[in-house]
């Protein structure tokens, strides 16, 4: 009989994660909902059998207590990205991840749906006896859409550093920090259904009600330290959803934005916004309420993306530079257009640096979108961003998938990724040419 060994990397993330869970009171917080929820699929995470999302670590560490960017963070996410790439790397792996991508993705589009319809019965009746069952229903179908989103982009960047890794060897692409990745609020684990609305996590502490509450406490610290409403600010969406939540309802939410740079009375409103935003960004940061104020960052993701820029400066200015490296991980995130948009906000503005960093985090998705979205900069004048994303594409995905991103528009777009990989270096021409070859791209 063959026995099968675990890889190192994946029995020493075992091993935390049971060393983790022997911490933990059974049947509290969201271990007991794991535990209660999807018994066999925990279990398969303690044995090693399988890798957790990072969402779920991330909310047992906070049962813990423990602050989602702090140094046990850090490491239980260094060990879950070595386990995760080792398991990823089994006979079967690339297979097995394509496959819980399109069933994660399945799972949004419901969620997505969900939301639409729950949004749409509150409008229509506000007044209603079942709001506040129906406002419970849509907080949790947002969570769901956020943990199904989440997910699929951890899926795609597994994916991804296989591919890389298939022309570079191991360890080229690293997963997200923590502090660039924390969930707005912590999510059931693997096929686990979301608690009621009224679960609390250890100590009594009520969980994070998701981005839409970000600005709707019934009362807050304010400026003189008086009880003061915290207002709804203007940043965007009247939904909380945050850019991975992609797609026509991101779109919808935000404010439409006629041009990528602001002047005069709109440049007064932008630095408002940035103005407000960062005092309760501070305000929550101070109490600790770390995921929401990762979901105000999405609500600005979600809005006019000429007022971005205003907002990095202020972030910058108060020693938040931090929060903008998050917004920009979500802001990579985003659907074609609207991730063109702000690309081309932020080389309007002069952050040349910033716009090509959210490009290059960008190039993980998959490579039917970025052809819209390389469309869309060329469209506004942004050739050079264009430039960067398909440099960014060629120099971390394989030619296959460069060859299948030309089929979009092969007339324009074999010559920019040409032109792109020969930036990068003479073999990579090479290379995307042969698989340009193969596809019936270019001529043999």
């Amino acid at each position: 009989m063959t026995v099968y060994q675990l890889p190192a990397e994946v029995g020493a993330f075992a091993r935390y994660l049971r060393e983790l869970v022997s911490r933990l009171e059974p049947g509290e917080g969201w271990y007991g909902v794991f535990a209660s929820r999807d018994p066999e699929g925990l279990r398969a995470c303690l044995d090693g059998a399988e890798i957790p999302p990072w969402d779920v670590v991330e909310s047992l560490l906070q049962d813990l207590g423990e602050a989602g960017d702090g140094p046990r963070a850090a490491h239980a996410r260094a060990l879950h990205t070595a386990a995760a790439a080792a398991h990823d790397r089994r006979p079967g792996g690339e297979e097995a991840l394509h496959e819980r991508l399109e069933s994660m993705e399945r799972e949004r589009r419901y969620a997505e749906d969900r939301s639409h319809e729950l949004s749409a019965r509150l409008r229509a009746d506000p007044a209603s006896p079942d709001t506040a069952r129906l406002t419970g229903e849509l907080a949790w179908a947002q969570d769901d859409h956020h943990r199904a989103t989440s997910r699929t982009t951890e899926l795609t960047t597994r994916l991804a550093r296989l591919a890389a890794e298939r022309i570079a060897g191991p360890g080229p692409i690293p997963y997200p920090s923590p502090s660039r990745t924390p969930s707005p609020s912590p999510a059931p684990g693997p096929g686990a259904a979301a608690p009621p609305p009224s679960a609390k996590g250890v100590g009594g502490r009520r969980r994070p009600r998701g981005a839409r509450y970000a600005w709707m406490d019934e009362v807050a610290e304010g400026r003189d330290g008086g009880p003061v409403a915290v207002p709804e600010l203007p940043m965007g969406g009247v939904a909380p959803r945050g850019a991975r939540f992609g797609g026509a309802e991101a779109r919808a939410a935000a404010p439409p934005a006629p041009s990528s740079t602001v002047t005069g009375e709109a440049a007064a409103e932008a630095a408002r916004a940035a103005s407000n935003a960062v005092y309760a960004l501070r305000r929550l940061r101070a109490q600790g309420r770390s995921g929401e104020a990762h979901a105000l960052l999405c609500e600005a993701v979600a809005g006019p993306p000429a007022w971005l820029p205003a907002l990095a400066t202020e972030l910058h200015r108060v020693g938040l530079g931090a929060d903008w490296a998050t917004l920009l991980w979500e802001a990579a995130s985003l659907p074609p257009g609207r991730l063109a948009a702000v690309a081309g906000a932020l080389a309007d503005a002069g952050r040349a640096q910033d716009c090509d960093q959210l490009l290059r985090q960008g190039v993980a998705r998959p490579a039917e979108e970025l052809a819209g979205a390389c469309a869309a900069l060329h469209a506004e004048g942004h050739h050079r961003e264009a430039h960067a994303l398909l440099a960014a594409f060629v120099r971390v995905r394989t030619p296959e998938d460069a060859a299948r991103l030309a089929s979009a528009d092969p007339h324009g777009l074999v010559p920019q990724l040409l032109d792109a990989a020969r930036t990068v270096s003479p073999a990579r021409e090479r290379d995307l040419l042969h698989a340009l070859r193969v596809a019936g791209l270019a001529r043999s």
